[in-house]
């Protein structure tokens, strides 16, 4: 389990990358935010903490660059 939440968040952490670019922090709600739930949500299963804190991480980035872009308002 905590394999498939690391695999998940790297994922995200991909999609949190393109999500950085101009005019794209649309892929934040598309890509990012679900692979960095279910990934935390694998991570919170596993016994081991490596892949709940990389996803912790890259939720609590994604969610600033939404809220600095005017996403969530």
């Amino acid at each position: 389990m905590n394999t498939a939440s690391i695999i998940f968040g790297v994922l995200a952490v991909l999609g949190l990358a393109l999500g950085f670019l101009p005019l794209l922090g649309w892929t934040n709600w598309f890509v990012t935010l679900p692979l960095g739930i279910i990934g935390l949500i694998l991570g919170a299963v596993s016994g081991k903490r490596g892949g709940l804190v990389l996803c912790a991480v890259v939720l609590v980035l994604a969610g600033l660059r939404l809220v600095i872009g005017g996403g969530v308002i």
